[in-house]
Parts: structure tokens; sequence; C-alpha cells
């Protein structure tokens, strides 16, 4: 069992972006063992707070300390490499002619291309994660012509390759079909409950794709924290309506939660 040490600090983190106010007096706190989910409407912060704890943006106010170190005393580029980043925001900013291989490889030195020369362990790791998540066999291809499911296979390969503390998933689900969704969220899953787990941070918007090895739950609204604390207590019909502005049920089943809008009651339709 992995020590209850706080892992990630952010103390009243402000970020603003051309005079708006992104994220307002941010608090949270995220203890070793912990697998956390972060949920919000679009325009709630929710991308922009993992930038900023993966050192891609900069406070504009408050404090931030990540794996023991704090933003202004530490090398973020030195940190990076103990933060595996899996999201849209990161492959969007692929090469398309960037062969599968070297993708995976640039993991490990926390760039989008290779700057530094690797040497044949780098590869024969990349190779070895590439089979452990199913997608060995599309490592000589360009990355342009993969399809949704296999870049988010290599996007995972990629953020495991240099064994990092803390894996960050910006809506790894976004674009596949329900067949490839599910097959990603096993592999999440029994990502999250082998001991040797790194710390997990996931942002979706859909509650079923929140596995049961996420414990805790983060909850934002117009960049400012509305809830916070162990699932159970957090993804609660009261506070998901209040988040997203709509009523919503919510439901437990077998450890995944399911959500409906109420539209009768968002209408007051008493049929």
């Amino acid at each position: 069992m992995q020590s209850r040490g706080k892992w990630i600090s952010l103390s009243g983190v402000k970020f603003v972006r051309n005079r708006r106010l992104i994220l307002d007096e941010v608090s949270w706190e995220i203890h070793q063992g912990e697998h956390w989910t972060v949920l919000g409407a679009n325009g709630s912060g929710k991308t922009t707070l993992l930038q900023l704890i993966a050192g891609y943006l900069w406070p504009t106010a408050g404090q931030i300390t990540v794996l023991g170190r704090r933003f202004g005393e530490t090398d973020l580029r030195e940190l990076r490499k103990e933060i595996g980043w899996i999201g849209s925001f990161l492959q969007a900013s692929v090469p398309p002619a960037q062969k599968a291989l070297d993708f995976v490889v640039s993991g490990k030195y926390a760039t989008l291309g290779i700057f530094a020369k690797p040497d044949a362990s780098d590869y024969t790791q990349a190779r070895e994660v590439a089979g452990r998540l199913r997608c060995a066999h599309i490592l000589d291809q360009p990355y342009a012509v993969l399809s949704q499911g296999e870049k988010q296979r290599l996007l995972i390969a990629r953020g495991l390759i240099h064994k990092p503390r803390l894996i960050i998933l910006d809506e790894p689900c976004s674009g596949l079909d329900l067949v490839s969704r599910e097959e990603l969220l096993f592999t999440l899953e029994t990502l999250g409950r082998s001991p040797k787990s790194p710390t997990m941070i996931l942002v979706t918007h859909h509650l079923e794709e929140i596995m049961p090895s996420f414990t805790h739950a983060l909850l934002l609204k117009a960049g400012r924290v509305a809830g916070a604390g162990e699932r159970d207590e957090v993804l609660t019909p009261e506070l998901l309506s209040h988040i997203f502005g709509v009523p919503i049920r919510a439901e437990n089943m077998d450890g995944r939660y399911w959500s409906k809008v109420d539209f009768r009651a968002w209408h007051n339709d008493p049929a």
C-alpha cells in the first residue's frame, strides 16, 4: 500500500488569459495512491487546470507543488519527464508524418520530436509497452494514417514509457466508438488497480467513463471548485446538476456511474 503523502497541491490558483479569468481561487490536494476524475461543463477550466499541473502553463496567481516540487523553485522541463500526458491537447500537436514508434519514444524525453538521440533500449522499451497495449503492430506507420482508437493507445504507450509518477488523461475516450472506448477504459482500470500504478487524473464529460479505480472527484463550475473529495460523496445529483446547470439523475451500478438529464424537470413538464 502506498503512503498517503501529499502528491499535488494547488493553493489559491488563478489563471487569466486575454483578460478573461479562466480559473479563480482553485485550491486542491491529491495524495499518493489516489486517482482523481475532473468534471465540469465546457469552458469550466478543466484542461487549463491540467496544463498548469503539467507545467505547460504558469499561474497568474497562487502556488502549485507537483510531485514535491514547487513551481518557481524547480525546472519544469525535468518535472514533465515524470508526468505522462494523454489527451487532445498533445494529439493536435503531433507531426502527421511522425512514425508511431518515434512518437512513443518521444515520451521518454517529454518532447513532440526526437531531439536527443535515443538508444536501442528506448526502442525496445517502446515496443514492449506498445505490446502490452495491443498496438505494437502499428509502430512503423505514420501517425496521420492511424484510427482514433490506435492513436489513443499510442498516447497511453507514450505516457507510460518513462514510468511516470503521474498520468494526466484529458478526455482520452474522445472520438472513440463504443467498443474502442470500453477497451480503453478496461486498460485504464487495469492500470489503476496495479500496486505500481502512477497517480492518475482523468478529465471526462461522461460519468460512465469513470472506472471504479478512480477514487476521488473534483467538480469545476466557471473556473471555481464546486466540490472535491471521495467520489461517492461528490458525484451526487445535486452537485452534478449544479455544475452542468440542468437536472441530472445519477446512479452507481457495479462501481460505474450512469447519468441522465431529467428533461421533464428541466422544462417543468408535469407529465
